[in-house]
């Protein structure tokens, strides 16, 4: 698991082992892209819209430089890449990986992001795995459906 932390001064606080691991070096698109994603009003989100606020900020960055360092960040297990199908829109949101596990439930109205956990679903997972001889590697639940309070 990669901690990354953003002081106020926007500098990336990495252990030197972490940094070995992950193969990266601290670079300037690296600590935006980074600041960007633990600002996150909704911790999720895309290669476009990170562009799009880098941009809007002033900031002189590609969007094949902000796709490039997600991936890199992706294998390093500092992000987390999820394929939400809402509004017929499968494109991929990123998320900081704080190494909590939570689950998520979708708008296919508006595309809307919430994430729960729910102690009585994890247990029930864990007794069916358990009366099938079965040993949990990973899981994930996504809910589709409409907030009763979207218009």
């Amino acid at each position: 698991m990669y901690i990354v932390k953003l002081n106020k001064d926007n500098i990336v606080n990495m252990s030197n082992i972490e940094l070995k691991n992950a193969g990266l070096k601290i670079t300037l698109p690296r600590v935006k892209i980074l600041s960007k994603l633990e600002n996150a009003k909704n911790h999720h989100m895309s290669a476009e819209d990170i562009y799009k606020d880098l941009i809007k900020d002033g900031e002189v960055i590609s969007l094949a430089t902000v796709y490039r360092v997600l991936t890199q960040f992706e294998a390093a297990k500092i992000v987390i890449r999820h394929h939400f199908d809402a509004d017929n829109n499968s494109q991929a949101v990123f998320e900081l990986n704080h190494g909590d596990h939570h689950d998520h439930m979708v708008s296919l109205k508006t595309g809307k992001v919430v994430e729960f956990y729910d102690e009585i679903i994890e247990n029930r997972q864990k007794e069916l795995a358990k009366k099938h001889n079965f040993k949990i590697l990973d899981h994930s639940m996504i809910l589709y459906g409409e907030f009763l309070d979207e218009e």
